[in-house]
């Protein structure tokens, strides 16, 4: 397993302090469920715009195959 370090503002670490505390996890989980949601976040928006892209282009495809 890879660790980072990673500094934090006194107010950007409260929240996830707090939400830890509030559900008895360890301050790392939601943390590193933020962290996962983000990169899940934009492979999906990756995605999308592949889709976009095809598909606008669907007729210019079609005629260069």
């Amino acid at each position: 397993m890879v660790s980072i370090r990673i500094d934090l503002s006194d107010s950007q670490f409260q929240k996830p302090q707090k939400l830890a505390r509030v559900h008895g996890i360890a301050t790392e989980v939601p943390l590193k469920a933020s962290l996962e949601d983000w990169l899940n976040l934009q492979k999906g928006d990756f995605v999308d715009a592949v889709d976009h892209v095809l598909e606008k282009n669907a007729k210019l495809y079609r005629c260069l195959a």
